[in-house]
């Protein structure tokens, strides 16, 4: 097992820039929040990110909450960050972006990230599309001479 150390000074001087870019862009991106609070109306945990969108997350989907009385869920706290919130009273913490990737749904989520990533421009994409067409562009994907059973509405065979 290895042996943690504490960082000098100066490292710790030269990566808060670093960090301090990774929390403007996750803050740019949403994926924090400037405000929370409970909705005893409504029975929600109500979110606003800081792109302006307020979300509004039922307590049923909650687990943790579920036994909380409105008292106790009146009591919520938000990291400084903001991407924390806090009910000490129920010694429940959670994370403004896992609820936001849940009330989305991971699947859809993760399907709109990888259309938007596949769309991207770059000097490393272009430069390796460049690369790729030098070799004679994609291969020719190999199909089946002829249609499945389950598939065919006909005898008809395909051709290559």
């Amino acid at each position: 097992m290895a042996i943690k150390r504490s960082l000098t000074d100066d490292e710790i001087r030269r990566i808060i820039p670093a960090a301090r870019a990774r929390e403007a862009a996750e803050h740019d991106a949403g994926l924090r929040a400037v405000k929370a609070f409970y909705d005893p109306i409504n029975d929600l945990v109500m979110i606003e990110t800081s792109r302006g969108f307020r979300w509004g997350i039922p307590r049923s989907r909650i687990p943790a909450l579920s036994d909380a009385s409105a008292e106790q869920l009146a009591q919520l706290t938000l990291s400084p960050s903001g991407d924390g919130l806090h009910w000490e009273v129920l010694d429940v913490q959670l994370s403004v972006p896992g609820l936001l990737v849940d009330a989305l749904g991971a699947p859809t989520l993760a399907r709109e990230l990888a259309r938007r990533g596949g769309r991207s421009r770059s000097d490393a994409k272009a430069e390796a599309a460049r690369r790729n067409g030098a070799k004679g562009g994609r291969p020719v994907s190999k199909r089946p001479t002829t249609i499945p059973a389950d598939r065919a509405s006909g005898s008809k065979k395909r051709r290559k």
